[in-house]
């Protein structure tokens, strides 16, 4: 018998069952890892496979396999998901496998019935599925049945951990398990699963933190790629699709962009998901596929899934996803980038280039399921540069960074890293707070014990805890007893009454849109009535606000427009940028650029080739205007600012500019391009400097939801620590030519 038949045969017959109804003739590798891992060790587990491998049942099978003949009178398994529609999806699918086994599923998250809770609280058994906000409210409001509800908890599952290492939410989960272990006294098996991890062992630490348990981790077979890959670009003025070609200056602007015609033939008769990289393009796209439909007489196939929408109009496009009898294309956001079985899609479109090659790699593999390899279009699309545009506007930018992400993937398996936050004190306000709100008054010795021991805030010193401490204090957000204990102040009472406490990310203050009873979504500030704006791919018209009740109510009607949500996006790897330059300087032919793609890389490298900003990371724009080229990711692209703001009274430089993390601009009038250099060099070039003699003590970079609690010192220590690289921007300036 084989190591894989006796891994079989130990599951029960309900696991037996729904293998052989699937039809799968064997057991992948990952789940043969996994089940060694659960039915012979004590340890945790990360696993780390491609996109529709199988790692939730890999999880699964022997996690049940285990709890299946014992009747423990708590939660057994604590599934926690970052997203709503991922545990809805999973409860689904964990419901299927367990309907002959008795085993109980609860999904747990503000869109679920209070009475489905209610029997979970009542009789605690079996799964619980979660989402960190709804286990934040549990922890601080039932911190009395925390016990009860987990005394025999022994698995915990954190579901698709790459969006969760490194921050503020993350951590927050790491917090949450280690009071519950200290709750209940011991320390539950952590369970990770993520698709794409470019660090394992750094992974592995951070899903372990706290439980001295060792993490056993599924290595990634390097399989052969097999991808069919796209990218077509196109201008904006340009209605021609084929744009090779001069254009007719006489011509006039087509009604329909050429751009987006090119998108709508890619998922004709497809069922497809079409990326953005903002709920703005996401909303634009959908809206403008759906006008090319109207106007061609096609059937409207487009649904639109994104965090503001409502949980009816998600779900109904998760739901049309995935019947195979539907004909549908979905325009999403990173809401559709993680697990959900939404089945077998035959292309994903991407609209200009994902932030990361975790992006990519993730959207990628929603395609190609069943054995048919991932199919990916991206399209880029640009107002075409005018003969006088400045030299930094004649580059592709995104393009450039697209075939960066996906050569990187090609040559090197490049994948980010996780990142470690060492002083998170939003988060460290937060936990403070929700630590008071669930235990009552507490000294200062034993709350700072108590928060200070949880893994996330290992860096944080415990005078800068004490300053933190104090700051509350004086606003009135703790308040101090003739006993001298802390309990929490009125100012932090508001905070705590309102259910966004629980989040530990930023959100605002949004107003519900309604068109006669059906909730469509949220927006951030409605408009004033009779004016319109767009929402799930469609066009409102504003017809009452209610403020007080927060509600916007409108109808339907016929047009395109743009919205737009606050927010910002994530960082860019140096990798990335590193690639991008090479791209722009090497004569590769990437057999994956359409016609019109090739040629608008092969004009930007003459531009490159012609200015020589692919060997000087100086460029002189005329005047007293330069261009600076540093070839740095998002950090230490932020630094090297900080670095040349040091020296700009020295050197007479002002109005410095900049876009994203490819260059920047700014007027020197002291100097040129080679005493730049010299005087960077001999400022920095020898030491490098400590990241916060950088920070301005006059700045409070303000980023996470709670840092407007915490004081400036803290905010300019915590800024320099997880948002600054000096070390790398030194690096880099001593390569500069």
């Amino acid at each position: 018998m084989t190591e894989a038949d006796r891994i079989f045969m130990k599951f029960p017959d309900f696991i037996r069952e729904y293998i052989y109804s699937h039809s799968w003739d064997s057991l992948r590798d990952v789940q043969l890892f996994a089940a060694d891992c659960i039915f012979n060790t004590d340890n945790n587990l990360l696993l780390t496979s491609s996109t529709a491998s199988g790692k939730t049942e890999a999880a699964f099978f022997p996690i049940l396999t285990d709890i299946y003949n014992e009747t423990p009178e708590s939660v057994a398994v604590l599934y926690i998901a970052p997203l709503k529609s991922l545990i809805n999806d999973q409860f689904f699918r964990i419901e299927e496998l367990l309907d002959e086994s008795g085993i109980k599923v609860t999904h747990w998250h503000g869109d679920v019935a209070a009475s489905q809770k209610k029997k979970l609280l009542e009789r605690p058994e079996g799964i619980l599925q979660i989402t960190p906000e709804s286990l934040e409210a549990m922890l601080i409001n039932r911190s009395n049945d925390i016990p009860r509800l987990f005394s025999q908890l022994k698995y915990v599952v954190i579901d698709e951990i790459h969006t969760l290492m490194g921050s503020d939410r993350g951590n927050q989960i790491i917090c949450q398990l280690a009071r519950i272990e200290r709750s209940i006294g011991r320390s539950p098996r952590r369970v990770g699963l993520s698709a794409t991890i470019g660090n394992p062992s750094l992974a592995a630490q951070w899903l372990s933190a706290g439980t001295h348990r060792k993490t056993d981790i599924s290595s990634q077979p390097s399989e052969k790629i097999r991808w069919r890959l796209g990218m077509e670009h196109f201008y904006i003025q340009n209605s021609e699709l084929d744009q090779t070609k001069n254009k007719d200056a006489d011509k006039e602007k087509a009604e329909l962009d050429a751009g987006y015609e090119y998108i709508y033939e890619c998922v004709g008769n497809t069922k497809s998901l079409v990326f953005s990289n903002s709920r703005e393009e996401t909303e634009y796209v959908c809206a403008t596929l759906r006008q090319i439909a109207r106007k061609r007489g096609d059937k409207d196939v487009f649904l639109i899934h994104h965090g503001n929408l409502s949980a009816a109009l998600r779900e109904e496009a998760e739901m049309k996803m995935r019947d195979e009898d539907i004909m549908a294309v979905t325009c999403a956001t990173v809401t559709m980038e993680l697990g959900i079985d939404i089945g077998r899609l035959e292309r994903i479109v991407q609209v200009d280039a994902p932030n990361s090659v975790s992006a990519f790699l993730q959207r990628l593999g929603r395609s190609g399921r069943r054995g048919q390899p991932p199919e990916m279009m991206m399209v880029f699309r640009e107002e075409e540069p005018l003969p006088n545009a400045p030299l930094p506007q004649l580059i592709p930018w995104g393009l450039v960074r697209a075939i960066a992400i996906v050569q990187l993937y090609i040559e090197e398996r490049f994948i980010e890293p996780p990142s470690w936050k060492k002083q998170p004190y939003s988060l460290l306000f937060h936990q403070t707070l929700s630590t008071l709100a669930a235990m009552g008054e507490l000294s200062a010795a034993k709350l700072a014990e108590m928060v200070l021991s949880l893994p996330p805030f290992r860096d944080v010193s415990k005078e800068s805890y004490k300053q933190l401490l104090v700051s509350m204090l004086n606003h009135e957000l703790l308040e101090m007893t003739e006993e001298k204990g802390l309990i929490v102040g009125l100012a932090a009472e508001r905070l705590l009454n309102s259910y966004k406490f629980y989040a530990v990310f930023n959100d605002s203050e949004d107003f519900t849109v309604r068109c006669e009873s059906e909730e469509i979504g949220t927006i951030t500030t409605p408009p004033p009535v009779g004016d319109r704006f767009a929402l799930a791919g469609k066009v409102w018209e504003v017809l009452e606000t209610d403020v007080g009740r927060r509600l916007v109510y409108v109808k339907g009607v016929e047009g395109k427009m743009e919205i737009s949500w606050p927010g910002e996006f994530g960082e860019v790897h140096t990798k990335i940028l590193e690639r991008m330059r090479r791209v722009l300087t090497e004569e590769t032919v990437y057999p994956y650029l359409k016609e019109n793609a090739v040629e608008r890389l092969r004009v930007a490298r003459e531009v490159v080739k012609r200015t020589g900003m692919g060997e000087k990371n100086l460029v002189h724009l005329g005047g007293y205007t330069y261009c600076l080229f540093p070839w740095l990711g998002t950090r230490s692209f932020r630094t090297m600012r900080k670095m040349i703001s040091a020296i700009a009274p020295t050197l007479g430089i002002s109005g410095m500019d900049f876009e994203g993390c490819y260059y920047m601009t700014f007027r020197m009038e002291k100097s040129d391009e080679n005493g730049f250099i010299r005087a960077m060099k001999a400022y920095f070039g020898n030491n490098v400097p400590n990241p916060l003699s950088l920070v301005s003590p006059k700045e409070l970079p303000s980023f996470e939801k709670y840092d407007e609690y915490v004081p400036g010192e803290l905010l300019r220590l915590a800024y320099a620590a997880d948002r600054l690289n000096a070390e790398e921007a030194c690096e880099r300036l001593r390569q500069f030519k």
